[in-house]
């Protein structure tokens, strides 16, 4: 496949060299493609594109089946309308979710993509993406569907501020509120509210995760019945968040400072700091719990998986970071099982479950190690409070 890649940073760079790899023909674009090429590597072609130009894009990407946008959500309409004009493939990794906090801008495309036969894949990456399909997979086992919850653990270990995937994502995150859906209702909650402890697998055990403005709240309900769900997010990276805010740092309406949210780290740079004793290691992993009834049963589905921390992946030699690595090794393997056949706009969970399944298989055959487990929950006959069961838990 002909694969143009809009946004060629810490993520853009890595997805790059992985499709090149599995044979298809990528060439990238990016405002400064000199340093695109510093994440890319010089073998790549790299053209000149501003994703707010959509003139810019077309002249960029013309040529290409599959238009993927790795730059910032912001630019997501234009980039769109893009792939429209182009009449090709849509992928991209998040939403802005400026216009309506609650639904995801790129579904007011689904007509648009779909008159022309050409679909667009939306917020398939890692999280959102992974954390989609993982909660979808555990909801085909329910009957019903009570609560959702997606946990997430993000760690920097280094001596000053380091952006290891997107400083402009970051930012967004940090002074957003994050979206909450709680009893069929879509609602805002405070910013780093409502901490509870979570136990993610090892090696990182037990943390404290707050809430979080992330996307998948903004699709799930939409397409999967529920009644609950909330995202939250654990680790020092968060907790440092949470300190400039309570310190009246973060502004939402104001510019990203780059002392608090510096540029995207290079490969060349990540090796450097590591090497001077700046930055020692970094860690990622998600979990996802789907609560609900199975027959006359209610169940806790859990889902999990810890991917390989920075050290882990500099002794293998892989120029990426955690969450940059995570993110584009999803998505090329949303490439690489892309239903082209469809046509309309999709985020992961509306896919049908033999795509879906196909997609987690071919994650699996990556190299990430999911955890499974099937809790029992007891439903107390006095005031219909639920508690966990005695223990009993089923891995499948």
């Amino acid at each position: 496949m002909r694969v143009f890649i809009l946004g060629t940073g810490a993520t853009g760079g890595l997805l790059a060299q992985l499709l090149r790899r599995r044979g298809h023909t990528v060439w990238c674009g990016d405002r400064d493609p000199e340093r695109a090429r510093r994440f890319a590597g010089h073998a790549f072609e790299c053209r000149q594109a501003n994703g707010r130009s959509l003139r810019s894009v077309v002249r960029a990407a013309r040529g290409c089946q599959l238009l993927i946008n790795a730059a910032p959500a912001v630019f997501n309409e234009t980039i769109m309308r893009a792939a429209l004009r182009l009449r090709v493939h849509y992928l991209d990794l998040a939403s802005h979710l400026s216009r309506n906090p609650f639904k995801a801008e790129q579904l007011r495309f689904e007509d648009d993509f779909a008159r022309r036969g050409r679909l667009g894949l939306i917020n398939a990456g890692v999280a959102p993406g992974l954390t989609n399909l993982l909660v979808a997979a555990c909801a085909d086992t329910l009957d019903e569907v009570d609560h959702v919850r997606i946990r997430l653990f993000e760690d920097l270990e280094s001596d000053a501020p380091v952006s290891t995937w997107s400083a402009e994502v970051a930012h967004d995150e940090a002074t957003s509120r994050p979206r909450i859906y709680r009893d069929r209702r879509f609602r805002l909650a405070r910013r780093f509210s409502e901490a509870e402890w979570f136990r993610f697998p090892r090696p990182i055990g037990k943390s404290r995760v707050v809430l979080a403005a992330q996307d998948e709240a903004a699709t799930l309900p939409r397409f999967i019945e529920m009644n609950n769900l909330d995202v939250k997010i654990g680790g020092n990276e968060v907790d440092r968040l949470r300190r400039w805010y309570r310190q009246g740092k973060l502004r939402a309406s104001g510019e990203r400072v780059n002392e608090r949210f510096p540029d995207t780290a290079t490969p060349e740079e990540v090796s450097e700091l590591m090497r001077q004793g700046k930055l020692q290691n970094a860690r990622f992993a998600v979990c996802v719990v789907v609560s609900g009834r199975k027959g006359a049963r209610q169940v806790e589905r859990q889902r999990c998986c810890v991917f390989p921390s920075l050290a882990c992946l500099r002794r293998a030699r892989i120029a990426g970071t955690p969450i940059a690595f995570a993110t584009a090794q999803c998505a090329a393997v949303f490439v690489e099982h892309f239903p082209g056949h469809l046509a309309g706009v999709y985020p992961p969970e509306a896919l049908s479950a033999r795509v879906r399944a196909k997609i987690l298989r071919g994650m699996s055959q990556r190299g990430f190690r999911f955890q499974r487990s099937t809790t029992r929950l007891a439903t107390a006959s006095a005031g219909g409070c639920r508690d966990r069961g005695s223990g009993a838990v089923e891995t499948n």
